[in-house]
């Protein structure tokens, strides 16, 4: 089996208005949003980095430039704190920081759809396999996500690998779904994909969670800019003509998955990253176990 070309690169769609968290994200990015201690779009970056990846294209829109700034040094803020030898604060702000110049920035200027905003990612990409992540879905566990999907790109020798993740019949109207074909451990071959089908039409219960490695055709088909679910261009639509011509599989992640785009979903990852967390964990099944709900 010839080895697949490396996964160097990921896009990271933050363009998003976030009007489900109004008014909180009046001001704010819902991608900054934290989670315990940090910023939702934070976790997909230590994710990424994790599974390898060196450049990170964000695909932003207008008022996200704190995600820039998130992502930079903080001059003033780093000398108090050495200032104050506050050693262990410096060094977690300094961690959090990528490489100098592997860090790009490209504009969504209108809101068309996830397969537009990974569209205009394309110059930044080139003719390389690539990764997308949406900072909405976090992944808890290690090794993350994508690391596994990196792996199992791998092992099958390239092509497309998104995450899947099952879900309950009554949900998956909400998702995209796969059809799947034969199974190996966690892979999943991937025969078809349905943006939002009705229930008695899913081809399964394994719904596409927001993590994809995808080979640079994908942006042949988005060129197409053909609108599909809710009026929208969807990267869905433009991965489905993949099957057939690239091979195309889903990993079950060994992790547990929070959509921080849903109110619930995102008290969820709070607790649930903050009970992963010897520092905090035992204090927090503490206030938990005596919680009056």
């Amino acid at each position: 089996m010839t080895k697949p070309p490396p996964i160097r690169k990921a896009v990271l769609p933050v363009a998003g208005m976030g009007t489900r968290f109004l008014p909180a994200t009046k001001a704010v990015p819902k991608e900054m949003l934290p989670v315990v201690d940090k910023p939702v779009v934070q976790y997909a970056v230590e994710e990424a980095r994790e599974a390898g990846i060196e450049q990170f294209i964000f695909v932003t829109g207008r008022g996200k430039h704190i995600i820039e700034d998130h992502f930079d040094h903080a001059y003033e803020l780093e000398a108090l704190l050495k200032e104050r030898e506050k050693t262990k604060e410096l060094d977690s702000l300094l961690e959090s920081l990528p490489k100098s110049g592997s860090v790009s920035f490209t504009r969504q200027q209108k809101p068309l759809g996830l397969g537009h905003a990974v569209w205009c990612a394309r110059h930044f990409i080139g003719n390389e396999p690539f990764a997308v992540l949406l900072p909405d879905d976090l992944c808890v566990g290690k090794p993350g996500a994508l690391k596994q999907m990196v792996q199992a790109y791998n092992d099958v020798g390239g092509g497309a690998v998104i995450a899947a993740e099952e879900r309950p019949l009554s949900e998956i109207h909400r998702y995209g779904v796969i059809a799947p074909g034969k199974i190996d451990g966690n892979v999943i071959e991937v025969k078809g994909m349905v943006e939002k089908p009705k229930a008695e039409k899913a081809p399964s219960l394994l719904r596409i969670v927001g993590r994809y490695i995808l080979p640079a055709e994908v942006f042949r088909e988005l060129d197409r800019k053909e609108k599909g679910a809710g009026g929208e261009i969807q990267l869905t639509d433009s991965m489905q003509r993949l099957i057939g011509i690239h091979q195309f599989h889903a990993v079950k992640a060994n992790c547990s998955w929070y959509d921080c785009g849903d109110k619930v979903g995102f008290l969820q990852a709070n607790i649930a990253v903050g009970l992963s967390r010897p520092d905090i964990a035992p204090a927090l099944k503490k206030v938990l176990s005596g919680a009056k709900f």
